[in-house]
């Protein structure tokens, strides 16, 4: 298990939570014009984009 599928992602209100949080975060870094930190959490909600709501699968073997 990784920390992607830490059970407290489990519920998905928190996993779409978090990519609206990153989502926030780039945009507020883009208008006020900070290109590296805007390009940096970019690249974070295109993760969790991927990570909890494309790819999660909810039922992880437990260890």
């Amino acid at each position: 298990m990784n920390d992607a599928e830490h059970d407290f992602f489990k519920p998905k209100w928190r996993r779409v939570a978090m990519t609206v949080f990153c989502g926030a975060w780039s945009i507020l870094e883009w208008v006020t014009g900070n290109p590296f930190w805007g390009v940096v959490f970019t690249a974070m909600t295109f993760y969790c984009a991927w990570r909890y709501l494309y790819t999660y699968e909810k039922n992880t073997p437990a260890e």
